[in-house]
């Protein structure tokens, strides 16, 4: 057996863009001549670079998470290594079969029927038909679709569709597999089935190459992690580190505003984590930082500050006047307001901060039209990995929990 599993030299993959070379009458191909450095830029500027000058080596056995934006070059890197695009230029020595679970449905026909399908679906994938027969009965009952499975799948709804498409993917029995996103597909309840499938294959020894938004995922299940950007690997490095760097890359370092409310101009808000982190997580501590003119002398100007759920619903809301006496502005006046959490009682997930200026001595209530959005990450520490945050809601609390036995006696 090989040590590597995959090595790539100077990978590159370049697109063009549009539907092709426009129309050129004999003239303009003339006057091109004489403006080669025009041509070039031109060519140039019709095409992008998906993947460019990648080098890297992936040891067998080894389970390496792939982060970026979209657009940074993930997927077609692992459409250059499953075969499905060729280089542009340089290669890759790819020692053991390769299963991939890039475009979940490839290959589905919407005449046939599910059990018709598995075999076809099977066949493109590489595996051979025996090994597809005596999967077949671990397929049906991994995608719940028992019912439907000699029914056509043009008569299936999404859900189903995905379901029997990840079945009959993630059953391949190959030495490295290529995994894409493959989380995003499916309800809460079949993306955890999905990600407890994907670790059952990580603890075969398998090499495994993940791609995924989640970062809880990634810091789940791999042990390494590559960071793309623009068709490149920025960094290369262990998957807190990685993940670290994708974060602060990501996380705005504040938000300006134009507001037109008519007392008070809020200029700026940023919200970070403290330490040299941008991005937030949950129980760290946070600053919150509002910078604002006053528009009118205000005696008394304190500040509300509401966070809510993506839906809108209210999760908190904090009084500046609660705390400190309000500042007595004069027009023009700049000034800021500072909020401290010892601990950031948010879940991972999208959020969304209102602010509003108000004086109870001239009776003013202005809210910023802006919404500030906060986005809370998951904690890339071990003891996070276990937690699976859509189940537990909104809010985070630091607490102390001791559990007695009838005795008497702490439970260990």
């Amino acid at each position: 057996m090989h040590d590597i599993a995959i090595d790539c030299h100077d990978l590159s993959k370049r697109y063009r863009l549009g539907d092709g070379e426009p129309y050129r009458a004999l003239r303009d191909t003339i006057a091109s001549a004489w403006r080669r450095g025009d041509r070039e830029a031109a060519q140039d500027a019709r095409h992008i670079w998906a993947v460019r000058d990648l080098s890297v080596q992936i040891r067998t056995g080894e389970i390496v998470g792939i982060i970026g934006r979209n657009g940074a070059g993930k997927s077609a890197f692992l459409r250059i290594l499953s075969r499905i695009t060729e280089p542009t230029s340089g290669y890759a020595d790819i020692h053991g079969a390769i299963g991939s679970l890039l475009e979940v449905g490839t290959g589905f026909h919407p005449e046939l029927t599910g059990r018709d399908n598995i075999f076809l679906n099977g066949s493109i994938l590489g595996m051979p038909m025996a090994q597809i027969r005596r999967r077949f009965d671990e397929i049906v009952a991994f995608s719940e679709i028992e019912r439907f499975i000699d029914t056509p799948v043009k008569k299936y709804s999404s859900g189903m569709y995905v379901r029997l498409a990840f079945a009959v993917a993630a059953h391949l029995d190959t030495e490295i597999l290529l995994v894409d996103e493959v989380l995003a597909v499916g309800d809460a309840a079949f993306q955890r089935k999905c990600l407890g499938k994907i670790q059952d294959v990580c603890s075969t020894g398998r090499t495994v190459l993940f791609v995924s938004h989640s970062m809880a995922a990634v810091a789940s299940l791999c042990t390494r992690a590559l960071y793309m950007s623009a068709g490149r690997v920025l960094l290369d490095s262990d998957v807190p580190t990685a993940i670290g760097a994708y974060l602060n890359d990501t996380m705005p370092s504040s938000v300006a505003f134009e507001s037109r409310t008519p007392n008070v101009e809020i200029a700026r808000i940023a919200m970070k984590a403290a330490g040299p982190g941008r991005y937030l997580v949950p129980l760290a501590p946070t600053t919150l930082a509002i910078d604002f003119v006053a528009r009118r002398a205000i005696p008394d100007l304190s500040f509300r500050i509401a966070i809510d759920s993506a839906d809108g619903t209210r999760l908190m809301a904090i009084d500046s006047w609660v705390s400190a006496t309000g500042a007595r502005c004069n027009a023009g006046d700049a000034g800021s307001l500072a909020v401290e959490f010892d601990a950031l009682p948010l879940n991972p997930g999208r959020y969304r901060l209102r602010v509003w200026a108000h004086s109870f001595l001239t009776d003013i209530w202005d809210e910023v039209p802006d919404v500030y959005p906060i986005e809370v990450y998951e904690a890339v520490t071990p003891l996070y990995r276990e937690f699976e945050p859509h189940t537990h809601g909104p809010l985070a609390a630091r607490v102390t929990v001791t559990t007695t036995a009838a005795a008497g006696v702490p439970l260990s």
